[in-house]
């Protein structure tokens, strides 16, 4: 690996690990349990977008486990893999397709990440009747979703990625 790229990844690993933790330190913006921002999501998208899918992938695992470890529980690290692994992936295959831009990207990310969650909350409390919260989820992955993408896609223009394509929205 070259130089430059560990030296991407480590920046971007500790970058989520810091927006992971300042966004820990904000109550709820909202009354509604489970609805965060996802600033660290920032991080993970950049590295998607200028890495690839491992490095974005690692990145996003890694920074599950560690702020698990450091602000959660043992179920926020099921809960938060669970819609990481999720979100990684249809975020990567959307991204592949080039049909779609950095921020509807992200939404898709976002909203998955939230479904990836309640499944396996559902599977580890036995309680079906938390799918009737996925319309709450859905709905705040799309806003948390589109300020993480939209943020994103300025960030990849401004800072650049070295690859062609970030300008109009399509890599």
């Amino acid at each position: 690996m070259k130089t430059r790229k560990v030296a991407r990844i480590g920046m971007l690993m500790a970058l989520a690990m810091i927006l992971s933790y300042v966004e820990s330190l904000f109550p709820a913006f909202v009354t509604i349990p489970g609805v965060r921002i996802g600033l660290a999501n920032l991080a993970v998208i950049f590295a998607l977008y200028t890495l690839g899918f491992g490095e974005a992938f690692a990145i996003s695992l890694l920074r599950v486990v560690l702020s698990s470890l450091l602000f959660g529980t043992v179920l926020s690290l099921a809960y938060s893999a669970a819609g990481a692994v999720l979100s990684i992936i249809v975020m990567s295959l959307l991204k592949r397709t080039r049909l779609f831009g950095v921020a509807a990207v992200s939404v898709c990310g976002a909203v998955s990440h939230n479904l990836g969650q309640i499944g396996v909350a559902c599977l580890i409390l036995n309680a079906k009747g938390l799918l009737y919260y996925i319309p709450v989820l859905v709905i705040s992955g799309i806003a948390s979703g589109l300020i993480i993408g939209l943020t994103a896609s300025v960030l990849l223009n401004r800072i650049g990625s070295g690859q062609e394509g970030i300008e109009d929205g399509r890599q």
